[in-house]
């Protein structure tokens, strides 16, 4: 467990971090340089009726005392008309601003502006700040912050190094992104008294942070045990390119409250580490792995006890060292699983696919894509033994051919189908589609061999959603305007 121990000068020393005291605390916006706000160049229909009213209101009021001429009759009359106008429009001019700061209708009406169009308008006036920073507007997004934006500027305007050498550097103010309620956190090129910072600084990491994800740092093992023993509600991990933790590091950081872990370009991520995740993660849902030196015997853990029982997504993505051996023991270990990616196993065989689906029945989503010795064996396996699935991702299966689509027609859950790039595809293996009525998604990107005649059959599959056409010889210019007049409510990507 991290021990942490108070000495003099207000330092504090965890697992052999040396962290400074409480950062000082800038006031204004968070961050030290201005960011910049994309603000849509078409205003939406709600500041379009907004706006309108405000503008002629405006218009006639200044028109009015200039254009309109005294009418025959007594002067009081016609003085009394002018006030009488003039009284109205500042009454309406008035109730237009009285409403651009009522709190409950720009509660309303910020609905309709995007996340980046929503930090602009906080910097319009306090009034809209104090009702654009409630959680509710922020709510499934993640700030990115890099190290440099961590930090303010030293005394003389020289900018702190990202290796925080700098002896006067000092923390940011998070403070507006904890009125904001953030959960989620994106931190790029940090060490560990980084993290340690922005425990200490940031009022919600240690309750209410929910989600964190570290790319390209230089996170230490002691840094990652600080990390998940500080970070109580943390129940999702992502770490991608971050070098210097070690497998010894997992075993003694990880904590059981985790649901969602995923690891990618890691170097030191191997056997061990799914040995440390399988034993120490019994509530995990979710693990992804870019794993270059993942063996069969790290995917035997799988299937040993307790290993994950609450796992529903696994991916593993480039996993060069797996054979058909290692495949197998995911059915074993996993039967409940429902999404599965093993996209650039290349060892794969079709032997090792049959395996893998033999126990797997509740699964819904399955990528193979960049396994190039799988056939039309694995297509006719997974027709066979998996009927409910949902979604296929073949792309770059260069040995399916058209006996492979036949096995997938008959597939009647099928709503989602990748062939990108499957170079032995015909327009007779096409046919065979033009018969699925609940399939909604469908790539034939980079597919050489499919004819324009081919591929105006496809207008027959009334109900997809989305085609995705491109680099494909055979979509030439005038086929799109034929595809797009009967497939009205299809996406057709060119």
């Amino acid at each position: 467990m991290a021990q942490a121990e108070r000495t003099g000068g207000g330092t504090v020393i965890r697992n052999g971090l040396v962290c400074n005291g409480p950062a000082s605390i800038t006031k204004g916006t968070p961050g030290t340089r201005p960011r910049q706000h994309v603000i849509s160049s078409t205003p939406s229909t709600a500041m379009i009726s907004l706006m309108s009213p405000l503008s002629s209101s405006s218009s006639s009021s200044h028109a009015t005392p200039s254009s309109t001429q005294p009418s025959a009759g007594p002067p009081t009359l016609a003085g009394l008309s002018l006030s009488t106008s003039t009284s109205a429009a500042a009454s309406s001019s008035s109730a237009q601003s009285d409403l651009l700061l009522n709190e409950k209708f720009l509660s309303r009406l910020f609905w309709y502006f995007y996340g980046g169009e929503r930090r602009g308008l906080a910097q319009v006036c306090h009034k809209w700040r104090q009702v654009l920073y409630q959680p509710c507007f922020w709510e499934g997004i993640t700030p990115v912050l890099h190290c440099s934006e961590l930090y303010r500027c030293s005394p003389n305007n020289v900018s702190v190094p990202v290796d925080g050498s700098h002896s006067d550097k000092q923390f940011v103010s998070l403070n507006s992104f904890s009125r904001c309620g953030f959960d989620s956190f994106c931190l790029v090129g940090v060490s560990d008294l980084d993290i340690c910072e922005f425990i200490d600084n940031y009022p919600l990491a240690k309750r209410g942070l929910r989600s964190l994800s570290l790319k390209r740092s230089t996170i230490t093992d002691a840094g990652l045990e600080v990390l998940l023993e500080q970070m109580q509600d943390l129940v999702k991990l992502e770490l991608s390119g971050c070098n210097d933790f070690t497998e010894a590091g997992l075993w003694s950081g990880l904590n059981g409250r985790l649901e969602a872990l995923s690891l990618s370009d890691c170097i030191n991520v191997a056997d061990d580490a799914i040995a440390a995740i399988t034993h120490l993660l019994p509530r995990l849902s979710e693990l992804s792995l870019q794993a270059y030196h993942v063996t069969d015997a790290g995917l035997a853990c799988f299937s040993s006890r307790p290993g994950l029982p609450a796992l529903r997504l696994l991916q593993l993505h480039s996993c060069w060292e797996v054979t058909d051996r290692g495949a197998a023991s995911l059915s074993r270990g996993l039967p409940v699983l429902r999404t599965l990616s093993l996209s650039g196993c290349s060892k794969l065989t079709d032997e090792g696919v049959e395996a893998v689906v033999s126990g797997m029945r509740n699964l819904r989503s399955l990528d193979l894509s960049w396994c190039p010795q799988l056939s039309d064996i694995t297509l006719e396996a997974l027709a066979c033994e998996l009927p409910g699935l949902q979604e296929i991702v073949l792309d770059r299966c260069v040995r399916i051919t058209d006996t492979g689509l036949g096995y997938l027609s008959t597939m009647p859950s099928l709503r989602a189908l990748y062939l990108r790039w499957c170079c032995q595809v015909q327009d007779f293996g096409l046919q065979h589609l033009y018969s699925m009525r609940n399939l909604r998604i469908l790539s034939l990107a980079g597919c050489p061999l499919l004819s324009t005649a081919g591929l105006s059959g496809l207008v027959q599959m009334r109900d997809l959603e989305e085609l995705e056409l491109t680099n494909c010889p055979g979509a030439t210019p005038d086929l799109f305007p034929y595809l797009a007049r009967y497939l009205p409510h299809c996406l057709i990507i060119e």
